[in-house]
């Protein structure tokens, strides 16, 4: 499989690391491990770049850190 990008006009092996940022209330690890799975395979897909250059950092906030609608999510 060619992994180079249809723009990068011949260059092989971007230094570009894509890095996907994905902040969530907890989850299992089973699920953030379907998550990464899935989000890595799209930039795979999309970009046409080797699954090992893509990075998904997940930060979790916990419900007592953050709030919608003037409401702690904790409190709902």
């Amino acid at each position: 499989m060619d992994w180079a990008h249809p723009n990068q006009q011949g260059k092989q092996g971007s230094s570009a690391m894509p890095i996907v940022t994905v902040q969530q209330g907890p989850r299992d690890a089973e699920l953030k491990r379907e998550l990464v799975r899935r989000v890595t395979d799209a930039f795979v897909d999309a970009y046409r770049i080797p699954p090992e250059t893509v990075q998904v950092w997940i930060h979790e906030v916990p419900a007592d850190s953050w709030g919608a609608a003037g409401t702690l999510t904790a409190d709902k």
